[in-house]
């Protein structure tokens, strides 16, 4: 089973984006802050990383760009959600970018594409 671990400090967003990827068949780990994110990566071995970019005292981009450079994770590929669109998405080496709100499908179907 493909393993999703989601970062956003809105558990609404979270709630929402664990039933719809659970119904997909994928394993949901949700957390709600960037704190300690390396070692819950480590622990988790997720296939992607939904990472939002505003997380409270946390930057996603600099959480991003740190996994990045880190041999230990950076093989994870992660997908930035925001719900700002004016955000330089490539500054961080994300391999995807979904802006909120956005369509299950999309969601889905960009899942299905990093995972796989």
């Amino acid at each position: 089973m493909k393993r999703v671990l989601v970062v956003d400090d809105n558990h609404e967003i979270l709630n929402v984006i664990e039933i719809i990827l659970q119904g997909e068949g994928y394993d949901v780990l949700c957390v709600d802050t960037g704190e300690d994110l390396k070692q819950k990566v480590l622990l988790a071995q997720p296939n992607l990383i939904l990472l939002d970019i505003m997380l409270g005292a946390y930057n996603g981009l600099e959480l991003c760009r740190e996994l990045k450079n880190d041999p230990q994770t950076l093989q994870v590929p992660i997908v930035m959600i925001s719900a700002s669109h004016n955000i330089d998405k490539t500054s961080c080496e994300a391999e995807g970018f979904i802006a909120k709100p956005f369509e299950i499908d999309y969601l889905i179907n960009k899942v299905a594409v990093h995972v796989n």
